[in-house]
């Protein structure tokens, strides 16, 4: 018999038999629920008693067998469309006192196709001629399950082996339940949108890349999500109960932050955006948030929302740090002198600074002398600017880029026709520079038959041009500047020595850069300003190692040298911070000192220590004579007074024996 009417969900109908019959009140008896006489309604109270606990599974259960048992039929089912609507599956199927096991079945030529289509069907007997696969079945009764909407979403049946005649009052009670078993229907279907929505917003929650906190009134951590932990450092072990003000380090700038945020919080003020530092749970380590937070809702907790923006805030701090460095060094440069481009503190550059104040308010001649890089063009422009003549012109000669034949005609110029190619008269650099400065830039490149037209104009202060017969007066001031030994070229005729002693009124001497380490610092920070716009990158400042690097390197090629390596730098820079490696200085073999070397080969030593070492072993070859021939100053190629000043910042000084 099981069998047979399992396969009942086979058989195949042609059409519904009682889709006409609908439940409508009696117009001997007005009111349909007095209508139902006393028997049926016992029945109608043993169903609802039956399920009324029930829900979900337990409820279709509760439902198929209460229907059964209390109407007298064979059995009962609740089905709903499978995985299409051409196929349902069973949620509850009872049949002769006891449930089966759930089984899915086509739709197709069978009476639940009908009820499935929106209306009831009513078969009261002849089931089994009609469908001659179901021997033994009489009668079938089922029931859509709509929505209140009025979506089908399955179908309550009982069948029988007896007739189950078309009564009015068992139509109304089978709707009443399939009514009932629609709504625990829906409202599963809701549940399960609901499990599927809180799947997904927990999987949203949990892996969303910004931190989500749940906290209640007293700010205990109810839930946090993984991003969440990971920035604050916390398992999920610890979750539960962490106050997260046990989080905020004990400053009154954070906790002042953090007061801040709440009262803003409490007050209903816009929270959005706040930053607050913390300290990770597990190590202890600074961390800066980005904050939001709303009340929820029903007010029994908060919902906080925030970004790591730890990065960030270093790189502003180091960022603010730098800046602040580079305008103290700047204040620094401004204070130790007035010269606009000359930058340096050391003893050597500010006595030389000393000396370019002295005599800039005269008139005498200025021989600048000094190796090649080392700023003397630098100097006499600070001497113009600063003396009486700063209105008047500084004319700049570079004798070593001009011919021989050329040299008089750019210092004298020349009337038209004067040589061949001299088509029109031409202006020279001295009556350009009259009322204030010429700059002859290596003088001692100048050939000496120039050199006698040159003492004249020193002497007589008048000259003609070339191919000229009027003498011009001029009043011009010398400034000359040579990386030459003019003495010596004095010794092997190269120069004349009348006009070197006329050139040589006040002599001053540009340090090389070797001599002023300590102006390092602030050379660079001059240079990064002047070659990071120039290449249009943003660089705030220099690493600490390439530091003393620069500093340990001994420049030969001296301030020249120290700009190509910091424009080189910024060129091949990736980031705001200039990292210099040893291979940027192309240092000359067989220098006397190469403490790059040395800081590469002892990297634990620093810069000071490798220094100090150095200094101590000459003074120790030499018996501490800083100075004379075989002197300390002369072996390190320093000046005495900067050898003292170094031994003095070392901490050197002579044992006693």
């Amino acid at each position: 018999m099981v069998a047979r009417l399992c396969g009942l969900v086979g058989v195949k109908f042609s059409r519904c038999q009682f889709n006409s019959l609908d439940m409508q009140e009696d117009p001997q008896h007005p009111g349909s629920l007095r209508a139902i006489e006393q028997s049926e309604l016992s029945v109608l109270q043993a169903i609802v008693e039956g399920t009324v606990t029930a829900t979900g599974d337990q409820f279709f259960r509760a439902l198929v067998s209460n229907l059964s048992m209390a109407t007298g039929v064979s059995g009962a089912f609740v089905a709903v469309f499978a995985e299409t609507r051409t196929k349902v599956r069973a949620l509850a199927f009872w049949m002769d006192g006891q449930f089966l096991d759930n089984q899915e079945w086509e739709l197709e030529d069978t009476p639940c196709q009908e009820v499935l289509q929106g209306g009831l069907c009513h078969y009261p007997a002849n089931v089994w001629q009609q469908f001659p696969k179901e021997e033994g079945v009489e009668s079938y009764l089922g029931v859509p399950l709509k929505t209140v909407e009025g979506d089908v979403l399955g179908h309550l049946a009982i069948f029988d082996c007896h007739v189950m005649p078309a009564q009015p009052q068992l139509l109304y009670t089978f709707k009443i339940f399939a009514a009932r078993a629609a709504a625990e229907l829906g409202r599963l279907q809701m549940l399960e949108q609901l499990r599927h929505s809180e799947e997904q917003y927990r999987d949203l929650f949990n892996e969303a890349p910004i931190a989500y906190v749940h906290e209640d009134l007293e700010s205990r951590f109810i839930s946090a999500n993984r991003t969440a932990m990971r920035i604050l450092g916390i398992t999920p072990e610890q979750v539960p109960g962490l106050v997260g003000m046990s989080l905020v380090p004990d400053t009154l700038d954070a906790q002042y932050r953090v007061q801040e945020a709440f009262e803003s919080l409490g007050n209903g003020t816009d929270t959005s955006g706040i930053v607050l530092e913390l300290r990770r749970k597990d190590n202890g380590k600074p961390i800066w948030i980005q904050w939001w937070s709303r009340p929820d809702p029903s007010g029994e907790f908060t919902r906080t929302m925030f970004i790591d923006i730890t990065d960030k805030v270093l790189m502003e701090q180091e960022q603010a740090r730098l800046q602040a460095q580079n305008q103290y060094l700047k204040e620094e440069i401004k204070s130790v002198h007035n010269f606009e481009d000359i930058v340096g503190r050391s003893p050597a550059i500010q006595s030389l600074l000393n000396n370019v104040r002295r005599v800039a308010d005269t008139d005498a001649s200025v021989l600048i002398q000094g190796e090649s890089g080392t700023g003397k063009e630098l100097i006499a422009r600070a001497i113009h600017s600063a003396s009486n003549r700063s209105k008047n012109p500084l004319i700049k000669v570079n004798c070593a880029a001009l011919p021989a034949s050329l040299i008089e005609s750019e210092l004298f110029g020349h009337e038209k026709g004067a040589f061949t190619g001299a088509i029109s008269k031409r202006i020279g650099r001295f009556e350009l520079a009259d009322g204030g400065t010429l700059f002859l830039d290596e003088i001692g490149e100048i050939p000496l038959d120039v050199q006698v037209k040159l003492l004249r104009v020193l002497q007589e202060r008048e000259f003609e041009r070339v191919g000229g017969q009027s003498p011009i007066t001029v009043d011009v001031r010398i400034i000359a500047a040579t990386n030459r030994n003019l003495l010596q070229e004095v010794t092997e005729k190269n120069f004349r020595e009348d006009l070197y002693y006329r050139l040589n009124v006040f002599p001053l001497t540009t340090p090389p850069l070797r001599d002023r380490i300590d102006d390092v610092p602030l050379l660079i920070s001059f240079l990064i300003d002047k070659y990071a716009m120039k290449i249009g990158k943003k660089i705030s400042g220099i690493s600490e190692q390439s530091m003393h690097w620069l500093q340990a390197y001994r420049w030969p090629g001296n301030i020249r040298e120290l700009e190509n390596v910091i424009e080189r730098a910024i060129i091949l820079a990736d980031g705001p911070v200039l990292e210099i490696a040893a291979d940027l200085m192309s240092g000359r073999s067989g220098s006397p000192l190469n403490p790059i070397r040395q800081l590469e080969t002892a990297s634990d030593a620093s810069f000071e220590t490798i220094s100090r070492q150095h200094i101590i072993s000459v003074l120790e070859k030499t018996r501490w004579i800083i100075e004379g021939a075989n002197g300390a100053a002369q072996i390190l190629s320093l000046q005495p007074s900067t050898l003292r000043y170094r031994m003095k910042k070392l901490g050197i000084t002579k044992p006693n024996r």
